[in-house]
């Protein structure tokens, strides 16, 4: 038997019509998540603390939808993120040091979390803290942080040598 081809008369498809458009992945990342990261990096920096809310703020429930000191701003066309830090300082701490320190800090923990680009960290020192309002540890092995810092920088001042 002889075989008998089919002819197909197969047109061109145009595959425009087919053409998916690309994906787009929005992601929305609140202030408070932002205000949250910094308030978490601040906390393990020494000699600073944060700018507590007066008395205004608190009668207007202004507290709530934000942390005093910390403001974050987004733009989402650049996917970047500007930063502003209003802390307390203790006295006798460097002040342009704790600045690049807190910057670099900040800007390194939410870029690794949030995937955003920081543009701007702006550092606003409000206040000098007296050391005297430093919490010192009641136990002879004092625990990491502030005052772990601030006794050896005590030891290193007052020693026996000239």
């Amino acid at each position: 038997m002889p075989e008998k081809k089919l002819s197909v008369d197969r047109k061109k498809v145009d595959t425009k019509e087919f053409e998916i458009p690309e994906t787009v992945f929005i992601r929305d990342i609140e202030n408070r998540v932002l205000q949250g990261i910094v308030v978490q990096v601040l906390s393990e920096i020494d000699g600073i603390g944060l700018v507590e809310g007066n008395f205004i703020d608190s009668i207007f429930n202004r507290g709530q939808e934000s942390i005093a000191g910390i403001y974050a701003e987004q733009e989402s066309k650049s996917q970047t993120v500007n930063i502003k830090i209003e802390i307390n300082v203790l006295y006798g701490v460097s002040i342009p040091e704790k600045a690049e320190q807190i910057q670099i800090v900040v800007s390194e923990e939410i870029t690794k979390i949030t995937g955003l680009h920081v543009a701007c960290v702006h550092v606003v020192f409000k206040n000098v803290l007296p050391i005297d309002q430093i919490k010192m540890p009641k136990s002879p092995i004092p625990p990491p942080g502030n005052a772990a810092l601030l006794g050896s920088t005590i030891a290193e001042e007052y020693n026996d040598e000239f």
